[in-house]
């Protein structure tokens, strides 16, 4: 969830008007997907790899800030711990020599991001969760300064009502609570773009659901949290528990959680982001003047921004995009199941099995 929001709160009429754009903006998409032509005549891939800071003894460094200025690079972005960045890798075809474009471009950026963190005593390391991270570690206060991480941990705190518990059982058992969502910053992944046309889009997320055990079997890194060994990649677990804004009422009634794998194969990718808009409440009312409708009326391209922004909200392990580029509307499935690193070898080499 990428979007810059302002620190404020949000009153009734801001979820009420929210609602009503979403809505606005669902029936636009549904316009589009039978009457536009989307890009899609050169499908690219894409690649997204969240990094953890260390400091020399190999425990979180609480550094991103700093590191991200002296990069000055807009491809490294901050996450949700001042211990997080991320790396947008550029877009590109995979045909020929496509990954090994990206392994070019990936061990340059790292390295030049590994300089900067090194000028600020820190060093950069891909792995899905930190052995040496503590509880200590994950506190509000070591969250990014980015306002939208505070909104985002407000509205599911407050969503849910109370501490949120973690009780994951694996080789040993981890059972703590935690009064933010500071814990998932424990969390940091490789996720993969494939760009694909409204006509195949069912096909590639229900292939994309059908390989993900496949790609947690061969590429689980993350069996520690918080000193204790749980299971093979404890990610999973953690992220589902870090952000779940269900009480344990509302579980027992079946509830959906706002990280969830699916229920069902789907036919189009209309499917998934009207399940968004059913079942999960608006956690960031955000809304823009755009009427998506005129829009399209006129002959432009709608940009839907709250129908995308409760889509950021709805943790999926195979997410539905809508996007832009260049003045022309794209579809992705971004695919979020396995850890970072450990190295670039291992983070391409499950890229090509994925794609």
């Amino acid at each position: 969830m990428g979007k810059d929001v302002p620190q404020r709160g949000f009153t009734r009429e801001d979820r009420a008007h929210y609602r009503h754009k979403v809505r606005q903006c669902l029936d636009a998409f549904e316009l589009m997907l039978t009457e536009f032509h989307f890009e899609a005549d050169r499908p690219t891939t894409g690649l997204e790899i969240e990094l953890n800071l260390v400091d020399a003894e190999a425990q979180p460094a609480m550094r991103n800030a700093e590191v991200l200025d002296s990069l000055a690079d807009p491809t490294f972005q901050t996450e949700l711990g001042q211990f997080n960045m991320e790396l947008n890798v550029q877009p590109r075809l995979i045909a020929d020599d496509g990954f090994c474009q990206y392994e070019r471009e990936l061990r340059e950026s790292l390295a030049r991001a590994d300089d900067r963190a090194r000028k600020n005593d820190a060093n950069l390391v891909a792995i899905g969760i930190l052995p040496t991270l503590t509880q200590a570690h994950t506190v509000l206060e070591n969250l990014s300064s980015n306002p939208r991480y505070r909104v985002l941990n407000e509205q599911i705190v407050t969503a849910r009502g109370e501490d949120i518990e973690l009780d994951i059982r694996g080789v040993e058992r981890l059972q703590t609570f935690a009064d933010t969502i500071a814990p998932e910053a424990a969390c940091t992944s490789v996720q993969f773009h494939l760009q694909v046309s409204p006509e195949t889009f069912a096909n590639y997320w229900n292939a994309a659901q059908a390989v993900a055990g496949v790609q947690v079997a061969v590429g689980a890194n993350s069996p520690y949290l918080f000193g204790k060994e749980l299971w093979h990649e404890t990610r999973i677990a953690l992220f589902e528990q870090a952000t779940d804004t269900r009480p344990d009422e509302l579980k027992a009634q079946g509830v959906r959680p706002r990280v969830w794998f699916g229920e069902r194969w789907i036919t189009s990718i209309f499917d998934l982001f009207e399940e968004n808009v059913r079942y999960f409440p608006p956690l960031l009312p955000i809304t823009d003047d755009e009427d998506p409708a005129e829009v399209l009326r006129s002959g432009g391209v709608p940009r839907l921004s709250e129908l995308r922004l409760h889509n950021g909200t709805v943790y999926r392990w195979n997410r539905p995009v809508y996007d832009i580029m260049d003045g022309r509307p794209h579809l992705r499935v971004e695919n979020r199941v396995l850890p970072s690193g450990p190295t670039v070898a291992d983070m391409l080499a499950n890229a090509a099995l994925y794609f």
